[in-house]
């Protein structure tokens, strides 16, 4: 994909993007040009993220920002308005997994899994949703996951990002004809420092259950995610696309 269809003078929020997929994703949009606006609730890590990214001269601003708050959203999106008085792309990555068998799952559980994955998209989509249609254009990208087809021991996490299935669904239909288009991805398994911290042999195991017989790397996303950001994708809404190696087609559990 050409990376000259971005510049300067378009804006893009990244949430959870200290690291990992977001991270990946963020670093991607700021090299082809855009300036992208770092939302993470770790102030540390966010710190650290954009630090280096600085460093390699590229336009970028954290926000530390609790994304399960309402406020909180709603004041990190001022934040970016007064940076740069616009946004044009909104990629909503953050996440969080607590696996356990259902019987095992508590409430805490249960609501951490679907305020991170779930509520913090419904947040954020309505924060930058009024701009993106009084300004007539907008393209928002929702990370769902594989694991919306199911997982054992992942009751908490597959409803979350079946939510973001359905969610993405309902807001491309609501504003396709704002010109703002809505769509969704879902990765399988990613080299992230969740990934790095299982044991070897556990690696080798889900690396041998994908049919490419490799991990996804954070840049594999983000080549996704550009390609719904293109403008040459402005037709496409609603979609689901699976980043995951052939492993969504048997869906084996974690």
């Amino acid at each position: 994909m050409s990376k000259s269809r971005f510049n300067s003078d378009q804006v893009a929020i990244v949430t959870g993007a200290a690291r990992g997929i977001g991270l990946g994703i963020a670093t991607s949009l700021a090299e082809a040009g855009v300036s992208v606006a770092i939302f993470d609730r770790d102030p540390d890590a966010l710190k650290i993220a954009v630090d280096s990214l600085k460093n390699q001269d590229l336009n970028v601003l954290g926000v530390p920002v609790d994304l399960t708050n309402g406020n909180e959203v709603t004041s990190a999106v001022a934040t970016v308005f007064e940076w740069r008085n616009r946004v044009d792309f909104l990629v909503n990555n953050a996440g969080a997994v607590r696996d356990k068998r259902f019987l095992t799952m508590d409430e805490d559980d249960w609501d951490l899994v679907i305020d991170t994955n779930l509520r913090s998209q419904f947040l954020c989509c309505r924060a930058v949703l009024p701009s993106m249609s009084q300004r007539g254009f907008g393209r928002i990208v929702n990370i769902s996951s594989r694991a919306w087809l199911g997982g054992v021991g992942q009751a908490n996490y597959s409803a979350a990002k079946g939510g973001v299935i359905s969610l993405t669904r309902s807001l491309a239909l609501e504003f396709a004809a704002k010109g703002i288009t809505v769509n969704a991805i879902a990765p399988g398994i990613v080299d992230t420092p969740l990934f790095s911290n299982f044991k070897p042999e556990v690696q080798e195991r889900l690396k041998n259950s994908v049919p490419a017989r490799r991990i996804g790397k954070p840049e594999d996303i983000a080549v996704a995610v550009e390609f719904f950001l293109d403008p040459a994708a402005s037709y496409i809404t609603g979609q689901t696309l699976y980043v995951c190696g052939g492993r969504s087609l048997s869906s084996p559990s974690v």
